[in-house]
């Protein structure tokens, strides 16, 4: 074991191996509704599942955790009524450990209409433009009443590029309602509930100065674990794996640390390598929806007419089902026909093969040959044998 387990009421964290030659590490997570092994990615359920599969599929493929969507299950179907259903495991009847975002992301890319104010953010919902004030404490109390084991603090994302001020008025906003959230993680604690788990977001766009800045104040608030925020929003690849690199060498070694928004295989492996544990995005199944996966050698467009008589399956390295049971051409086909089980059999393969990598990659953290197998990963993937 390396390190020692850092637990709370909500949340128990231990390290399990690191890897020589890098900054990547495995551990495992422990909170109410089971363990999660790290490196892990979460398989992203915004409205309380994860399009065109069910949990036994999930569970199939090897998830331990998913991630929900507060913003969209605060809308439809409202999170009093999600709590008078037994809360959202018992909605969605997935039995495992669940994450849910704070919905300040959707806020900020969905509505067009919204007003950030020191107290919250006020917006329009994108289904009937009826307007709303999302606070921090709003946030905590949405996210108490899905029944989630990990939430999030609201923060402020500044997409980029952009300039100094709004960097650092976004800081300042960010700190001030992780330190709100908290306070009524705490009333809610006091009165029986607030029992998950409780994430900061590092903010601080591209400059390092301010993402310290952001993280210094983070750092002295209990949270049970800290995510990286604000990247992957336009700043470029080799940019905000420097970011990465950056926020891992300054979060503390006893606590998980997640990456959000990121699902490209090429950049899971990169971020691994610089300490992250955890990871969530929709690349993976939505692009498997529209006909394009991503396997061992590139990525797939099964959609296009060169596959229409290719017997071979997506994937011959994968042993999912929908590999071991349809070819490509089969594939092209329900999706040429707007079949929706081209949409499911894709997906299928999608989640085994994200969940798979990060699998393999906490394999090779354990064997402390992480090098190795990021060197192996890359030289395959970007091998451009897939790429029609």
């Amino acid at each position: 074991m390396v390190g020692t387990p850092r637990s709370s009421d909500a949340l128990r964290f231990s390290l399990e191996a690191t890897d020589p030659a890098t900054a990547a590490r495995a551990g495992r997570i422990e909170v109410g509704h089971g363990e999660v092994r790290t490196p892990a990615f979460m398989p992203v359920g915004t409205q309380g599942s994860v399009k065109s599969v069910t949990p036994d599929e999930l569970m199939a493929a090897g998830a331990e955790i998913v991630l929900a969507n507060t913003y969209h299950l605060m809308l439809r179907p409202g999170a009093e009524s999600v709590r008078e259903l037994g809360g959202l495991h018992r909605f969605m009847a997935w039995p495992k450990a669940i994450l849910t975002d704070s919905g300040g992301f959707q806020v900020m890319s969905l509505s067009p209409l919204r007003k950030i104010r020191d107290d919250g953010v006020e917006f329009r919902s994108h289904l009937d433009g009826a307007r709303h004030l999302m606070t921090p404490e709003d946030a905590i109390r949405i996210q108490d009443a899905l029944g989630t084991d990990i939430a999030m603090s609201l923060d402020e994302l500044v997409e980029q590029p952009a300039d100094a001020a709004a960097i650092s008025t976004a800081v300042d906003r960010t700190v001030k309602w992780a330190a709100r959230g908290l306070a009524e993680r705490e009333r809610l604690r006091a009165a029986g509930s607030g029992r998950a788990a409780l994430f900061g977001i590092n903010q601080g766009g591209t400059d390092p100065r301010e993402r310290r800045r952001c993280f210094e104040q983070l750092v002295a608030m209990p949270f049970e674990g800290y995510a990286l925020g604000g990247l992957w929003v336009g700043e470029g690849k080799a940019l905000g794996l420097d970011m990465v690199e950056h926020d891992c060498g300054m979060f503390p070694g006893e606590k998980p640390r997640y990456l959000m928004g990121v699902g490209h295989p090429v950049d899971l492996v990169e971020a691994i390598g610089r300490g992250v544990d955890m990871f969530d995005c929709v690349l993976p199944t939505r692009n498997a929806r529209r006909g394009t996966v991503f396997i061992s050698s590139g990525r797939l467009v099964v959609k296009n007419a060169a596959y229409a008589k290719d017997p071979r399956p997506l994937d011959p390295e994968c042993d999912c089902t929908t590999c071991r049971t349809y070819s490509r051409a089969y594939l092209r086909h329900l999706f040429a026909a707007g079949e929706l089980l081209g949409m499911r059999l894709a997906t299928v393969h999608a989640l085994h093969h994200t969940l798979g990598l990060v699998r393999r990659a906490r394999e090779a953290i354990q064997a402390g040959r992480y090098t190795e197998f990021r060197r192996q990963f890359l030289e395959k993937f970007q091998s451009g044998e897939a790429l029609a």
